[in-house]
């Protein structure tokens, strides 16, 4: 199997997208073990800050050390020059929250997942024409379930994942779900900036479990 397919299957099998970024490396290493203990198995780690990708070379190495079935992408990625050095520190998948062609064409080069984010039908079938098996409904708060229901059939047999606007209830992830999506982004809403700041990891894994069981429980 592909190294694509692999992380396709990983997140469909998840059901699930958690992703954050945070400035302290000791920080996000704490958050991804946290994650990884509660059962995720995939995961995004966000270029939104400086220390990003230093960061990310800290979370890849000790993923290869204590959590080798791990699968760890690097998503805000909007440049060629971007995806290039997170593909050179290791990562195993792209998310965007645009279209770049590029970022897509570099992606494939190496056999890795894109997952470019989209907020209109063009949007969505331009996607396509680039190759993308999974598009990222961004910003999902403004978009809503709604959305997803009024144009699957259009894209009949495309995968698709909110970000952003997806609550960890079961109401919110159900409606989504039901509305056609494979996956949920899970941002804020999961790995809060209080989570962060305050190193709040028991309630990271409590809640984590939760996301799973929803999801199980939906899907």
């Amino acid at each position: 199997m592909s190294k694509k397919d692999i992380v396709l299957n990983a997140i469909l099998n998840q059901g699930s997208l958690p992703l954050f970024f945070y400035e302290d490396a000791q920080v996000s290493l704490e958050i991804t073990r946290t994650l990884y203990r509660a059962g995720i198995r995939v995961f995004e780690y966000t270029n939104r800050g400086t220390a990003a990708l230093a960061n990310f070379i800290v979370l890849k190495k000790a993923q290869q050390e204590e959590m080798p079935d791990l699968q760890l992408g690097i998503g805000t990625i909007k440049t060629a020059s971007e995806a290039t050095a997170f593909i050179a520190a290791g990562a195993d998948f792209i998310v965007a929250p645009v279209i770049n062609p590029e970022v897509g064409a570099i992606a494939k080069q190496h056999d890795l997942l894109w997952i470019p984010g989209c907020m209109t039908p063009t949007e969505i079938n331009t996607a396509q024409q680039h190759g993308a098996a999974l598009i990222k409904l961004f910003p999902a708060n403004i978009l809503g379930p709604e959305f997803m229901s009024s144009i699957k059939d259009l894209f009949a047999g495309q995968l698709f994942m909110p970000t952003g606007g997806v609550d960890l209830n079961i109401d919110s992830i159900s409606t989504w779900f039901k509305a056609g999506v494979c996956a949920v982004g899970m941002g804020s809403k999961l790995i809060s900036k209080k989570v962060l700041d305050d190193r709040l990891y028991e309630q990271l894994y409590a809640d984590t479990i939760k996301l799973g069981e929803l999801v199980s429980s939906i899907k």
